[in-house]
């Protein structure tokens, strides 16, 4: 079975790309277009993504690596397993250019030679550990967790999850979806990740999922499906240059998956783990070395103290388990 991986990837010192963020916003942590510098700056271990990919996921058949016409000066462009994906190659140009991860990720089915099944990363989610393609499909269906949790719809992104869900209920009878598949709903391998899930049993309405904020896997045609559904709402959002709370988002597509059953029941939570660096750094850096889990999520924030010190305990750990230079990287180069 063919299974691709996309990364998205934006270098915010690129000259030209500041040019085009400040024509369009202005400037940096300007709260208004939801931009920060966090959102944006290279930690610089974007090659121990490629050398986890290299050493514990071998088996990918094609990487698609999406920015806006950017690239790191280490790495290979030649490699057989590397597609340079330009945003124009793959949205439509009267959406250009594009400061908004949420537009770029409900395009995706887009992207010229893409598989059918295909594993999104943002470029702060990293494999540590060997996986077999089994982790992310099995027998050509999704592997993911059904279970619902509390949106209190406070925050920015947390409006966007509301948009998804308004959508899924407008699309979907949950009594119906629930009843069709309650062993994939209510698998006890969830654990206490599967408790709002019972409790609210009886609510005939979905709330927002649970979003394991790590490597996803995805079926294009689900995308085709949501984008038949909803072409009107999602070329709207297409027009929103930065983050919006109009916006609908990637977890969109995947309840959609869960809701046409179009997945097998996996607690993801029990092999993967989201560290926010600001209060988390030293977890972080333990589960790197240790290999804790097989993927990790290193959440950056724009009010992290000792950046610099924290992003070089990072990349030790990294050293640590990946210290070779994988074939991504140029050979005539020095690692940097």
């Amino acid at each position: 079975m063919d299974i691709d991986f996309v990364i998205t990837w934006v270098d915010m010192n690129d000259p030209i790309w500041q040019e085009s963020f400040a024509q369009h916003s202005g400037k940096i942590n300007n709260a208004k277009n939801e931009v920060s510098e966090a959102r944006f700056r290279d930690h610089g271990l974007l090659k121990y993504w490629f050398r986890g990919v290299e050493k514990f996921a071998p088996w990918v058949r094609k990487i698609h690596f999406v920015t806006c016409g950017q690239k790191p000066e280490w790495l290979d462009a030649n490699h057989p397993k590397l597609n340079l994906v330009h945003h124009e190659d793959y949205i439509p140009k009267e959406f250009l250019p594009l400061f908004n991860s949420s537009v770029l990720e409900v395009h995706l089915h887009r992207i010229p030679d893409l598989a059918e099944n295909f594993v999104y990363f943002n470029d702060d989610f990293f494999i540590i550990d060997r996986l077999a393609p089994e982790r992310f499909f099995r027998n050509g269906v999704p592997q993911d967790i059904a279970a619902f949790r509390m949106n209190m719809g406070m925050s920015l992104w947390s409006k966007c999850l509301k948009n998804n869900i308004r959508l899924i209920n407008q699309r979907f009878d949950k009594p119906t979806v629930m009843k069709r598949d309650h062993d994939k709903w209510f698998d006890p391998s969830y654990g206490s990740k599967g408790r709002l899930t019972r409790l609210l049993s009886w609510y005939n309405k979905f709330i927002t999922l649970r979003t394991p904020h790590n490597a996803q896997p995805y079926t294009k045609s689900t995308f085709k499906e949501v984008w038949d559904y909803a072409e009107a709402e999602l070329s709207a959002m297409s027009k929103h240059k930065f983050r919006s709370p109009e916006d609908f988002t990637q977890e969109l597509f995947r309840t959609w998956q869960i809701c046409q059953s179009n997945f097998d029941s996996y607690n993801t939570y029990q092999d993967t783990k989201m560290f926010p660096l600001l209060f988390r750094s030293k977890k972080a850096t333990s589960a790197i070395r240790e290999q804790k889990y097989k993927l990790v999520c290193l959440n950056d924030n724009e009010h992290m103290p000792n950046f610099d010190q924290t992003m070089s305990d990072i990349r030790d750990a990294f050293e640590s388990i990946l210290p070779e230079q994988s074939a991504f990287e140029r050979s005539d180069l020095l690692s940097v």
